[in-house]
């Protein structure tokens, strides 16, 4: 999920240099999203694997 974050966040760079803003806009929309999902599921992760071993 992250490798997905940072592809859209290229894709936001490269719409920008080409002015594009509107598709950068929602580039980074869908990056942030992506970037903040992968961040709980990991931090979920985190808390349960130090849960389990004691």
């Amino acid at each position: 999920m992250l490798h997905y974050a940072v592809v859209f966040f290229v894709i936001a760079l490269v719409a920008a240099l080409f002015g594009f803003g509107g598709i950068a806009a929602s580039a980074v929309g869908i990056g942030k999203i992506l970037f903040l999902v992968f961040a709980v599921l990991a931090l979920i992760s985190f808390v349960v694997g130090l849960t389990r071993r004691g």
